[in-house]
């Protein structure tokens, strides 16, 4: 009787766990993994995608006419010289600077050396429940709770529980607080409203 009782038990015991993680960890499944939220600038480098707005500093070592700072324009294309518009949006800044390579090495130039960076990422934007929302510029390893001090802090309103959060390739996502996460070019962060 009691190795039936443990059975049962133990049988009961796996899946209400699962269901309690899960659970927790509903809020957080639709924002981008521990790896891409990171404020190690090598690894922001390799997972960013560039988007409208950012700036891009592009050397081509040895063509100074071919260098210089270009943006992501509305079509999230970036317009260089003798090779014309390059799709940028969506894409990583290695794998643009493949892109541009290749096509500076189709008849332009012999085995182009290219380097690409971010001069001015997207901005940030805070609203809701805080004191002083709009647009932030981005800073590299921004969190949550910095973003929410730039925007002047809660108001006496605001539910300090969580935040909403809107992330490029990502559906809008509810972010349980204190959280770590750090905040990425173009964020949307929204700060509800608590119910008496």
């Amino acid at each position: 009787m009691r190795s039936v009782l443990v059975k049962v038990l133990s049988n009961l015991f796996v899946p209400v766990c699962a269901a309690l993680v899960l659970s927790a960890c509903a809020s957080d499944t639709a924002l981008p993994p521990p790896s891409f939220a990171t404020n190690a600038a090598a690894s922001m480098h390799r997972a960013y995608r560039l988007n409208v707005g950012d700036k891009l500093k592009l050397t081509v070592f040895g063509e100074q006419d071919l260098s210089g700072t270009y943006e992501v324009n509305t079509l999230g294309q970036v317009s260089l010289p003798l090779i014309g518009e390059v799709p940028a949006k969506g894409l990583t800044i290695a794998y643009f600077r493949n892109v541009v390579r290749k096509k500076y090495a189709n008849g332009y130039l012999k085995n182009p050396k290219i380097t690409v960076d971010v001069t001015n990422y997207r901005s940030i934007y805070v609203h809701g429940e805080v004191k002083k929302g709009g647009e932030f510029n981005f800073k590299n390893g921004l969190r949550i709770r910095d973003v929410i001090a730039m925007a002047g802090g809660y108001t006496y309103r605001a539910d300090q529980s969580y935040v909403v959060i809107v992330r490029q390739g990502y559906p809008e996502a509810r972010l349980n607080l204190p959280s770590n996460l750090v905040v990425l070019p173009g964020d949307n962060i929204k700060v509800g409203e608590r119910f008496f």
